[in-house]
């Protein structure tokens, strides 16, 4: 029993610490999905044309193409993207402010470039599209014993040593050891860059932060407590009015087990109208109202809602922050 009793402690604390760092882990496995991808793209897809005038595309596009798409993906699925052309459609953005839409703006690019970033940095850590870009670029006269002849030609074969000429290929080495050098450096720049990037916007955030530290974690609790409860409730409530319409049409409806104690328990399902959705979709920052937080637009929403204040609610639910 006590050993039961253990595990499951352990179990719930371990829950709630992967629960409150969600964003971490996500950013995670982002990471690790993007070194996977990246590489199963050098083993499988990758291959230098060993060509002068293409090796030098072939490796940009090799590096940057993929980072590109992954840049645009993050953006498209970041839920703060469409928060901010809800805004500007609905409101036309005019109670953003400039600091309010650079931080928005920050939060969206800071997310998106996680993937790319990763892509960039092992690109460069594994140094094949590198030595392929810039092969044809390394000055024969820094290499002992090099004959001159060939120029750039010769050297955009080195990325593929079965291009080399016989006798040059004892340089095969020697190009290959420097390229690496020049790219893995590049690489851990980039990282220790990065690093320091996020560290100091971290820092910047927690000062300007009107919160506690302990208050913005609620906070953040709360959003993905939020945003959980009302995609799972949203679903329910789509299935029964669809139930609804569906019975009202053919005169019955064929449900599962489930969806019949759903529609039992909640009996009908209304369509919510579009000004309700309207106040409760778009970007917020953090407000007060008299002493006491308000976490989201729903939050927002609901406090009015229950004083059945909608002239003020009416004038609030345009205030962003």
């Amino acid at each position: 029993m006590a050993a039961a009793a253990l595990v499951t402690e352990n179990f719930k604390f371990v829950a709630l610490f992967f629960k409150s760092k969600d964003v971490m882990i996500f950013n995670g496995l982002i990471a690790l999905g993007t070194v996977a991808s990246q590489t199963a793209f050098n083993v499988f897809a990758f291959e230098c044309p060993c060509s002068s005038g293409r090796n030098y595309l072939y490796g940009l596009a090799a590096i940057g193409a993929p980072a590109l798409a992954f840049f645009l993906v993050g953006i498209m699925m970041n839920k703060s993207t469409w928060d901010l052309v809800s805004e500007c459609r609905l409101r036309s953005c005019r109670k953003l402010s400039g600091a309010s839409a650079f931080a928005l703006l920050g939060s969206i690019v800071g997310r998106s470039l996680v993937a790319p970033i990763t892509w960039v940095v092992f690109s460069l850590l594994q140094g094949q599209a590198y030595m392929c870009a810039l092969s044809e670029f390394v000055n024969p006269s820094t290499l002992e014993g090099f004959p001159l002849a060939g120029g750039l030609k010769v050297m955009a074969n080195f990325p593929c040593r079965d291009s080399v000429p016989t006798e040059l290929q004892s340089f095969c080495a020697e190009v290959e050891r420097r390229l690496k050098y020049e790219s893995q450096l590049f690489g851990w720049l980039l990282v220790a860059v990065m690093s320091l990037t996020v560290f100091l916007m971290l820092c910047l955030k927690r000062c300007t932060s009107p919160l506690g530290y302990q208050q913005e974690d609620y906070w953040s609790q709360y959003r993905s407590s939020e945003r959980t409860l009302f995609q799972r409730t949203a679903a329910v409530h789509a299935r029964l009015l669809a139930a609804e319409n569906v019975k009202s049409f053919f005169g019955f409806v064929a449900l599962e087990a489930e969806e019949k104690e759903q529609l039992a328990e909640h009996q009908r399902a209304g369509p919510i109208c579009s000004t309700n959705w309207n106040r409760v979709t778009g970007i917020y920052l953090y407000r007060e109202r008299k002493g006491l937080p308000l976490y989201s637009r729903l939050n927002k929403w609901a406090t009015y809602s229950l004083e059945n204040n909608f002239e003020a609610m009416e004038k609030e639910m345009d205030v962003l922050s």
